[in-house]
């Protein structure tokens, strides 16, 4: 389980982006968003460095928590 510290998340809207985002990279990737706490945990293939990239795609600041 990766843990990212996200920020400019403030809706479901967000929540599904990033969702849909990192589950384009691996389908069976599991995303759990804490908007609160601004941090997003992802069971993925995916490496951190590849998670940190599809986030910052979507237009968020993104760094390991």
């Amino acid at each position: 389980m990766q843990v990212l510290k996200v920020s400019g998340m403030s809706c479901g809207h967000c929540v599904r982006a990033i969702t849909r985002a990192v589950q384009a990279g691996d389908p069976a990737a599991e995303v759990q968003v804490d908007l609160a706490a601004g941090e997003v945990r992802v069971a993925s293939r995916l490496s951190l460095e590849q998670l940190l990239a599809v986030v910052r795609e979507e237009g968020y600041a993104a760094e390991a928590a």
